[in-house]
């Protein structure tokens, strides 16, 4: 299993390059200080740099990058061990629109390849078309689960946050709305 938090981003804002940042995946470690590094090991980097499409930014240190691009570079360095999970706490906070777009394109391609994508947001809009199945919490405890189609549903909204909804969906995205 895989996990980007934004106290993870915060960790890693360093003065280290977004390849090494992918390459302390194998290590547990932020940065590469005394490990030894196999040319497997930077072949898996330079695989996962292509597929997040951030090869061009190898070189760049994380200190640099603007928040989207040291998102992928984290999500590259959970995904040094092929994890069949990546939990993403609040990924696209602080994002701007390109940045958003380009993000929500990466986690697509990541749920398309097979990786299952948990996603933890206040915002049904973050929630990419590829996942299915929504939980709800409130006050620490599940407050609905299921299809995304019915826990997104106007009226379950509606009675979830105890204000009146209207859920609007577009190319597989949902949007919320109050309802007047």
């Amino acid at each position: 299993m895989g996990i980007v938090s934004n106290d993870l981003q915060h960790e890693c804002d360093r003065d280290v390059s977004g390849f090494e940042t992918i390459l302390s995946g194998f290590f547990s470690s932020i940065g590469i200080y005394r490990e030894t590094v196999t040319p497997q090991m930077e072949n898996k980097v330079k695989d996962v740099m292509e597929f997040l499409e951030i090869s061009h930014l190898k070189d760049k240190n994380m200190d640099k990058m603007s928040s989207g691009e040291a998102r992928r570079f984290l999500i590259g360095r959970a995904l040094v061990h092929d994890p069949k999970a990546l939990i993403l706490d609040e990924p696209m906070s602080n994002l701007d629109i390109h940045a958003l777009h380009k993000f929500t394109g990466i986690l697509s391609k990541l749920a398309k390849s097979g990786v299952n994508v948990i996603l933890v947001t206040q915002n049904i809009q973050d929630i990419i078309p590829e996942i299915t199945r929504v939980v709800f919490m409130k006050n620490g405890k599940i407050a609905a689960d299921g299809p995304k189609e019915e826990i997104l549903a106007g009226k379950k909204m509606s009675e979830l946050f105890n204000t009146p909804v209207e859920v609007e969906v577009k190319d597989g995205y949902y949007y919320a709305f109050r309802a007047e």
